[in-house]
């Protein structure tokens, strides 16, 4: 890392916007999405962090649209952006390739820099193209200045600690982000257990995606878009997540604000040590429309009021109302784990790949 570059942890904040429902694995219709407002109200509402692909169809157009419209400074907002995945089964992560990618990301994102780029779903390639990938990217870090900090993506836990590791042992730096999806939700908290090695091998950050599970943790069931249902989850899991949720429901409650808010309190919690500014867990959450920002900026920062944030001032009330509310989730959360089986059968069948 160029020394006089800040620690990814001292600048990245902790709640990402993630633009994967920018496209039509999602949703029906993409230009009926309301991007521009979405992207305007989260950074009115201090979120400035946008997470995108090339892989994501339009959403990186979109967004960079979004963000030139909302004319905000570009060094008041962050983008995350990824390289070498294509296509549904093309990978492309040769030096050639990713320098063209970098170049196309920039035009569409209207910026002249990306704060950071991973390696898309890494666990599709071997670990040899990973790693090549890996210092090229560096390479135009530290040559052209056009990005500032470097990680891998991907769902397979195990297979990111281990790249991790090899990054590290080869090449002396560790990464600055490692970032899965779907591997701390109410489904499966795959991702808790590997901190310690992630940390070893010199990771920086280690953002948490999807606390919905790539959309399995709601009441009216995963999400259908003009590609299809592509969520890969069993149909046996699919039935339970339903069940729960209309347990959920007769408790006066809906799943996906109960999955919202033990996925973002928790690993604000649990991701801490290799968290963003504040030292707090890094979550990464999509949206489709306002409502759904609403929601989930309602739920974070009540979660907030609960955690010992540096400079952040709580009224008592609010504070006592946040852990209260923090023992109800837990409770409700116990009926949900029973209703899917039990930890161990839930995290069997939560396997989840391509985001």
């Amino acid at each position: 890392m160029p020394p006089t570059q800040p620690p990814l942890s001292t600048i990245l904040t902790p709640l990402i916007c993630g633009t994967a429902t920018f496209n039509n694995q999602y949703n029906t219709d993409v230009s009926s999405l309301p991007c521009n407002a979405i992207i305007s109200r989260a950074l009115s509402l201090g979120v400035t962090a946008f997470d995108t692909s090339p892989y994501y169809g339009p959403s990186e157009s979109l967004l960079g649209s979004a963000l030139l419209a909302a004319n905000h400074p570009r060094t008041s907002y962050q983008i995350l952006t990824k390289v070498g995945r294509i296509g549904g089964a093309e990978f492309d992560y040769s030096p050639e390739w990713i320098r063209y990618s970098i170049q196309r990301s920039l035009q569409r994102l209207n910026t002249t820099y990306l704060d950071v780029v991973y390696c898309h779903d890494v666990e599709f390639v071997s670990a040899e193209e990973v790693l090549g990938a890996v210092k090229e990217l560096r390479r135009i870090r530290d040559e052209e200045g056009t990005i500032k900090y470097v990680g891998i993506s991907g769902y397979p836990v195990p297979v990111l600690v281990e790249l991790a590791e090899l990054v590290r042992r080869e090449s002396g730096e560790g990464l600055d982000a490692v970032m899965s999806y779907a591997n701390f939700t109410l489904q499966n908290e795959g991702l808790k257990g590997a901190l310690k090695r992630l940390e070893d091998a010199g990771v920086g950050c280690v953002p948490n995606a999807s606390p919905l599970g790539m959309g399995l943790l709601r009441s009216k069931g995963v999400p259908v878009g003009g590609k299809g249902d592509f969520h890969p989850a069993p149909l046996e899991l699919r039935a339970k997540v339903l069940e729960a949720a209309r347990w959920v429901e007769g408790k006066g409650e809906k799943l996906e604000v109960v999955s919202i808010r033990w996925g973002l309190e928790n690993w604000a919690r649990e991701g801490a040590r290799l968290g963003g500014v504040g030292g707090i867990g890094v979550s990464v959450m999509g949206v489709s429309n306002l409502e759904e920002l609403e929601e989930t900026m309602r739920v974070w920062n009540s979660a907030l009021d609960g955690l010992p944030v540096p400079g952040r001032e709580v009224a008592k009330e609010k504070r006592q109302w946040s852990l209260e509310r923090k023992r109800d989730v837990d409770e409700l959360a116990n009926g949900i784990w029973e209703i899917l089986g039990g930890r161990g059968l839930r995290e069997r069948e939560g396997g989840q790949r391509g985001c």
